[in-house]
């Protein structure tokens, strides 16, 4: 089913319907200090996505759905790759040294490690080249194997699944960022990094949705 990205003045009609209903075009207008006219094209949007309905000499009547029904419609119809990031990575048989350089010239805070057939064998975090710069190391002699988390211990999110359940999982494991991947072979845990997902990501989510923009992630990359 596809989901309908509905504008705050749609959102706002919709309210005022839910509210109020029945209630005439006219009288919405009047609400919203516009003409009858300029609300033509969103009461038919409203009308042919089931949330108001019309009846003539009555007026516009709600359907049943809420505005919070609506959003929660619109994020869960939100998938892993409308939101994904381009990933960075290094290659397994760089320095630590070199993934910190990686991080600053690419503003991450997170870098994967990748293995001589492309695969990914780690991730490197800022936390991860914290403690190995604790220890009075230096960090051109340490290899990234040495400090990465390695992969039996990734946790993955694909690109077909919800946004929302990947957002969980970062939460529920504290942890900044997901490897967006394809599974090769899940057994010997073989993926192919086609993105990352992080934070920040569902932070400007949550910003464009409050701004009315949630309607631009389907079906796009972020």
């Amino acid at each position: 089913m596809k989901i309908i990205a509905l504008s705050n003045r749609q959102k706002q009609i919709a309210e005022i319907v839910r509210l109020d209903g029945p209630i005439t075009g006219e009288h919405i207008a009047e609400r919203l200090n516009v003409t009858r006219a300029a609300l033509r094209s969103d009461l038919a949007i409203l009308v042919m996505g089931g949330i108001l309905d019309a009846r003539p000499k009555v007026g516009y009547f709600y359907t049943g759905k809420n505005t919070l029904g609506m959003l929660m419609e619109e994020i869960s119809a939100i998938t892993v790759q409308d939101l994904q990031s381009v990933p960075v990575a290094i290659k397994h048989d760089k320095s630590a040294y070199e993934a910190v350089v990686t991080m600053f010239l690419e503003d991450v805070g997170t870098v994967f490690v990748l293995d001589e057939e492309g695969m990914l064998n780690g991730i490197l975090s800022r936390k991860d080249l914290l403690k190995a710069a604790i220890n009075n190391n230096d960090l051109r002699d340490i290899p990234v194997v040495m400090v990465m988390t390695p992969i039996s211990k990734i946790i993955v999110a694909t690109p077909d699944e919800p946004a929302a359940s990947a957002a969980r999982r970062l939460i529920d494991n504290e942890i900044d960022c997901l490897p967006v991947v394809k599974i090769i072979d899940e057994k010997k845990r073989m993926y192919q990094v086609l993105g990352r997902i992080t934070k920040t990501n569902f932070t400007r989510l949550l910003v464009d949705l409050a701004e009315g923009k949630g309607g631009n992630y389907h079906n796009n990359e972020a």
